[in-house]
């Protein structure tokens, strides 16, 4: 019965998908025609990272008819885990419950683009969300669902995660189609380009992509697969931040650069809006055709300024004061740099496995993303071709996270981070995920995914689990 009445309210929060699908059921895009086109890939809802169709160097983007366009999606998760062990569970700690338990999200969004000029276009991202994290997103550093935020709530409320301008400028070379799609008008693009972008938007839909793990509605689901686990990147508690990015693409390489606003504190959800606290971000991208399919590897490189907290001053504080150590009583300016290597290789034409490697600086808190210090991950992502199911796909991922000392030492006094503390750490070890999942195409615009996670050592506790984590997911878009 429990099952039924929580497929009964996927059904219900399922209103404003089909509502806008009514409204916008031939929707005009931006190239003239009334055809619907989606873009299924798992970059889908980014700002960047087009996908690029070789085209005739004389080809002119022609704007017929209405400048507009119209896409969204809907996406329902419900994630279960049943009872593990965890002793010394204490329930007003940072810990993942130890009882059965599940919680659902829900998200409806619309993605609606204006095309100013031929290469200039801005996006506004209208969405209502909806639902929880297991234990209110909490008790787990590589958290096992991306469509869970740091903020929950039981009744749907609207938000504007993204509204930002995108500008293009050619510079030469052989021209190249850029395909339609969420956030993407179609377009011509030379070999040879810079692209500016300007707004609110997700860091992460500029740097650190990667094809076959970075969208959590349609591929792998846990935090710290679908982005480097130790990139703490500028975002509010829902993961959008203010600033602008400018990408320089010559040829077979790409250097981007970006600056965004950091919240006004730690993992709050205002961000400061003026740049008083901020991260510089720099990524360079190089590609190639290894084993005749595309690869690509990245190297990326962040500062985080602004008003934080070190773990070895809040413990001599906590010492001093015979408090529970706290970095919010010891924050002051500092800066906290990280880096990041980001690959992915495709192995045949529906294969592809890709590896991220992330550190950073592990003496200060964290101050947006997720309590890790140290991430290596890695997967396969497999498309159905070959069984006769080509919208389908299934992936297999694993990943190791890991803290500092200085952290280690603070949440073993009793701190809390971001999302983990469970008040002590009797004995740590590194958190252990792996992750598979397979998405069935059901009909067009609607995948079904089945998601499984086991986690050994969560929250770093060699104490507590393993916890087996079950996920169904429903995504429609159009």
């Amino acid at each position: 019965m429990y099952f039924l009445k929580q497929i009964r309210q996927t059904f219900y929060r399922a209103w404003f998908f089909v509502v806008l699908v009514t409204l916008s059921s031939q929707p005009v895009l931006a190239d003239g025609t009334s055809t619907l086109v989606t873009d299924s890939g798992p970059d889908a809802g980014t700002v960047s990272a087009p996908t690029l169709v070789p085209g005739n160097a004389a080809t002119k983007m022609a704007v017929v008819g209405s400048p507009w366009a119209v896409y969204g999606q809907y996406t329902n998760t419900y994630q279960w885990h049943p009872a593990f062990s965890a002793p010394g569970y204490i329930a007003t700690a940072q810990s993942l419950t130890p009882s059965n338990n599940g919680e659902q999200t829900n998200d409806a969004t619309l993605y609606l683009g204006y095309r100013l000029d031929a290469q200039t276009e801005i996006w506004v991202n209208p969405e209502e969300d909806q639902g929880f994290g297991l234990s209110d997103t909490l008790g787990i550093a590589g958290f096992p669902s991306g469509e869970a935020y740091k903020v929950g709530a039981v009744n749907p409320y609207y938000r504007t995660p993204r509204l930002f301008v995108r500008k293009v400028w050619n510079l030469g070379g052989a021209s190249t189609e850029v395909a339609a799609g969420e956030n993407q008008m179609a377009q011509t693009r030379s070999a040879n380009n810079v692209v500016v972008t300007v707004g609110k938007f997700a860091v992460t839909d500029v740097f650190d992509t990667n094809t076959y793990a970075h969208d959590p509605r349609n591929d792998f689901m846990n935090w710290s697969i679908v982005d480097g686990g130790a990139y703490d990147y500028a975002a509010d508690a829902w993961g959008y931040s203010y600033g602008g990015s400018i990408e320089l693409t010559q040829d077979w390489w790409t250097l981007r650069g970006g600056i965004f606003d950091l919240s006004v504190t730690p993992n709050s959800e205002k961000l400061t809006e003026n740049m008083s606290q901020l991260e510089w971000v720099t990524e360079l991208e190089g590609r190639e055709n290894w084993f005749v399919q595309p690869g690509t590897i990245k190297l990326l490189v962040y500062v985080n300024h602004g008003n934080m907290g070190s773990y070895k001053d809040a413990l001599q504080y906590a010492a001093q004061t015979n408090t529970v150590p706290n970095t919010a009583n010891v924050r002051r300016f500092a800066n906290r740099p990280g880096v990041e290597i980001n690959f992915q290789q495709g192995l045949t034409a529906h294969c592809g496995l890709f590896a991220r490697a992330s550190i950073n600086d592990g003496s200060e808190e964290t101050y947006e993303f997720t309590d890790i210090n140290q991430s290596v991950s890695g997967g396969l992502s497999v498309q159905g071709n070959s069984w006769g199911r080509d919208g389908d796909t299934v992936g297999l991922a694993g990943v190791v996270n890991g803290l500092s000392h200085a952290a280690r030492d603070y949440f073993a006094a009793g701190g809390m981070g971001v999302v983990i503390g469970d008040g002590s750490l009797p004995r740590y070890a590194n958190e252990d995920i792996v992750e598979m999942y397979y998405s069935w195409y059901v009909i067009q615009h609607i995948h079904i995914t089945a998601d499984y996670q086991h986690v050994n050592n969560p929250a770093y506790n060699a104490e507590r689990g393993p916890v087996d984590i079950f996920a169904i997911r429903t995504h429609l878009d159009f």
